[in-house]
């Protein structure tokens, strides 16, 4: 049944399917994208310290990561589908209460619960659409997901630039809330995973699925036979320590090195760079100004790796993607003009939202079905830990007077590192099938 459902044509199905999920990164995204425009009007309006701002961010990452975490290994035995509308839920509602937060602390509470709900989605959202593409152009639409990532930070900016300094900053997290009205559509319209079903022994479901999708793409019905009823196995127990075994520890090492760069680095240099623009002199909204336009050259970054990973392949285009990160990182903290630091943090947009998206792609290709969602959600968990470290990090150096300049060498370096750990640890997954490569 897998071979039929990887032979399938890309149908108006896969399209749909990319469409329902990266809907979530939208949402997803914008919030992540608003608590860093709302950082430096909440440092004015209820005078925080660098280390409290940074709590605010931390937080987040908090419940990000025992959210992956949880929702993976959920995901595993509950499914895919499931997860996904319960975590959007979570994290829109959460994102409603912060704009009726009364203090500090209860608005450090609201983010932990975001937190959970985000961190969640995203692993689980990624495992779902990659068991269902084709393998042959699972990269691109793996990419392709990740890039509504930067639909959603565009959003957060255009939020930022035209109405939180005309209603304030409460009216970002109202809008944030929305994406509690989704679950319904994804409820209504989003299959579960055939590899779960068939995983779980709910062999009618999947075939009901399957045959769907053949007669969408106008093939002639076939009976299912007995080779159609099961996932193939490598007799993978749906454990922690199977992450650890022979079989995947090198994978392992190699995700969570580069899963907690990529988000120490992007946590440490978004979530701070209104802040960290604002610092250099320049006022509020020209801050949102400039943000905006090194935004927008993300979704550019997504469309190249997308065209990239399956050619190049996942490791060739990670490793590239993340070294030229670190290079524009470099720079973009020695921009002295307006010039240079439009340039290099737009460089810098391209090359890590980049990244990102085959790091989407490269992680749910690299563990079997029965442990897909925990390997996804450990990996981006332990991730997290580096979101975590970052903000508060940026936040404790700003507060000891470090320059621009110091802070971005430390990220140069982290990309340069993790690039290096790809080459040297990463397996090829391009255009293989899920279970040619467990």
């Amino acid at each position: 049944m897998l071979d039929r459902l990887n032979a399938l044509p890309v149908l108006r199905f896969h399209y749909k399917l990319l469409f329902i999920a990266g809907i979530g990164w939208v949402f997803d995204s914008m919030d992540t994208g608003l608590i860093a425009f709302v950082l430096p009007l909440l440092i004015k309006e209820w005078g925080l310290t660098g280390a409290q701002a940074g709590m605010l961010g931390s937080i987040g990452l908090i419940g990000m990561a025992l959210g992956a975490v949880a929702a993976g290994t959920v995901a595993d035995r509950l499914g895919r589908k499931k997860v996904f509308a319960a975590t959007i839920l979570l994290y829109s509602l959460s994102t409603g209460a912060c704009a009726v937060a009364p203090n500090y602390e209860s608005l450090l509470v609201f983010r932990f619960l975001v937190g959970l709900g985000l961190g969640g989605e995203l692993p689980v959202a990624a495992t779902l659409v990659t068991e269902y593409v084709p393998g042959r152009v699972r990269g691109r639409f793996m990419v392709l997901l990740e890039s509504f990532w930067a639909v959603g930070w565009l959003l957060a900016a255009l939020i930022a630039y035209f109405i939180i300094p005309v209603t304030g900053w409460r009216t970002a997290f109202i809008i944030g809330a929305v994406p509690a009205l989704y679950t319904m559509v994804i409820r209504i319209h989003l299959p579960e995973s055939v590899r779960y079903l068939l995983q779980k022994g709910k062999t009618t479901e999947a075939h009901a699925i399957v045959a769907r999708l053949e007669r969408n793409a106008g093939l002639d019905a076939r009976p299912f036979t007995s080779d159609d009823t099961t996932v193939p196995s490598r007799d993978v127990s749906a454990s922690f320590t199977a992450l650890w075994t022979r079989r995947f520890a090198k994978r392992t090492i190699m995700l969570w090195a580069v899963w907690f760069g990529i988000v120490f680095s992007y946590y440490g240099i978004f979530m701070w760079l209104p802040s960290l623009v604002f610092k250099q002199g320049f006022t509020v909204v020209k801050t949102f100004e400039y943000v905006l336009i090194m935004t927008l050259s993300q979704l550019p970054g997504y469309y190249t790796a997308a065209w990239l990973v399956d050619r190049w392949g996942r490791r060739y285009t990670l490793a590239l993607f993340l070294l030229c990160s670190g290079i524009s990182s470099y720079f973009f903290g020695h921009a002295t003009t307006v010039t240079a630091l439009l340039f290099w943090g737009a460089a810098m947009s391209f090359f890590n939202l980049g990244a990102w998206g085959v790091i989407y792609t490269y992680t749910p290709e690299l563990y079997p079905t029965a442990i897909r969602g925990l390997g996804c959600g450990w990996a981006a968990g332990f991730g997290r830990i580096g979101g975590m470290v970052a903000p508060l990090l940026v936040g404790a150096l700003l507060a000891n007077d470090w320059n621009m300049s110091g802070i971005f060498y430390i990220f140069a370096s982290v990309f340069v590192i993790i690039s290096v750990i790809v080459i040297s640890l990463g397996t090829e997954s391009k255009r293989k099938n899920l279970e040619s490569l467990s």
